[in-house]
């Protein structure tokens, strides 16, 4: 099974809006690990890590759904890379 992992900035109305609880939840429900956190410039930041098909699906989920009441202008993955296994055993709020 191939494994992805990629770094993501998501940019737009995505703090105070109960983004980053959301997207753990979408992580878990894809079995996805790694982390998101937000960050000091406005934006919601973290890595993704999991099988292929499921990182794209997170990343759709990033670009264009979000959490009720985000609203999501873009999200620019950066080190995007067929990883043997992932470097972390869940997904995890960072702050």
């Amino acid at each position: 099974m191939e494994m992805a992992s990629a770094d993501y900035e998501v940019f737009g109305k995505v703090q105070g809006c109960n983004f980053i609880k959301a997207a753990k939840e979408k992580a878990d429900s894809l079995d996805l690990t790694g982390w998101i956190k937000n960050n000091k410039t406005g934006t919601v930041g973290g890595r993704i890590q999991g099988t292929k098909a499921n990182v794209d699906q997170m990343v759709k989920w990033l670009s264009e759904e979000g959490s009720p009441g985000s609203e999501i202008e873009r999200c620019q993955l950066t080190n995007q890379q067929a990883i043997i296994r992932p470097d972390y055993n869940k997904f995890f709020l960072r702050f």
